[in-house]
């Protein structure tokens, strides 16, 4: 069964800094890139980071410069540190699998955990 456990949100001023962190059970995590999302209330979730397999990042240019996305596959792990928190980076910050698509060609994702709130005050 595969499950994603998002930890590490909380309430930060503008400017501030949080450390998120994902574990992955139940997948072959080290095959997989995985990616950071997030959705803010009336918005889509939309994808902020993504790293590879091979270690490569890509972020949202509303990210860039701010947040790096890491993994340690020895844990099982993603991360997402976050500086200079903005009060547009206020949502809810999910990881999932990232790069795979169906057959539909569609991406593809695993089952989405709980998310972690993250809430940033200007």
């Amino acid at each position: 069964q595969v499950q994603l456990v998002e930890s590490g949100g909380g309430l930060v001023q503008a400017g501030g800094s949080l450390r998120l962190s994902c574990t992955a059970s139940g997948i072959i995590f080290s095959f997989n890139g995985m990616g950071w999302y997030r959705q803010a209330p009336g918005k889509q979730r939309e994808l902020v980071a993504a790293i590879t397999s091979g270690g490569s990042t890509n972020y949202a240019d509303s990210v860039k410069g701010r947040f790096t996305i890491s993994r340690d596959n020895a844990k099982n792990t993603v991360y997402l540190q976050m500086n200079k928190l903005k009060a547009e980076d206020t949502a809810v910050y999910y990881c999932n699998i990232n790069g795979r698509t169906g057959q539909s060609g569609r991406p593809l994702y695993v089952d989405w955990g709980q998310g972690t709130q993250v809430t940033v005050s200007s």
